[in-house]
């Protein structure tokens, strides 16, 4: 019996299926990964923006705020952002602390998506 083989076993052709879905699986998840950590540092980078226009607006206002804590929410790149100040005195007078965290949505409860501290000089007058 001299035949000649031709073409592929069938255990050959299942064997080569595993090993392209398996390689294919490990593709989606890759990209899966890098569209939810894409999707999660937009919104960081816009939570930082809005926490960076919240303390620029504090700073030209001139106003010199008490210690508290003010809450509000801002629109930015289409979506509603909550930001809470907390302003708290240091050991210099002349100095307030800012504290600001921004969340997603219009609740500020849960972990924010940024905090940013900074430091305000109190306004001299007649000075601008």
């Amino acid at each position: 019996m001299n035949r000649r083989r031709r073409g592929f076993t069938l255990i050959e052709i299942l064997v080569a299926l595993a090993v392209i879905a398996t390689a294919v699986a490990a593709v989606v998840t890759s990209v899966s990964a890098h569209v939810n950590n894409a999707a999660y540092l937009r919104e960081r980078t816009l939570a930082h923006w809005v926490a960076m226009n919240k303390i620029t607006e504090i700073q030209v206002s001139r106003a010199w705020p008490g210690a508290g804590n003010q809450r509000g929410e801002a629109l930015m790149a289409g979506g509603n952002w909550a930001w809470e100040v907390a302003v708290s005195t240091t050991d210099d007078a002349d100095v307030r602390r800012l504290d600001v965290k921004v969340y997603a949505g219009t609740k500020t409860k849960g972990e924010p998506l940024t905090n940013m501290v900074a430091y305000l000089g109190r306004p001299q007058a007649g000075k601008r």
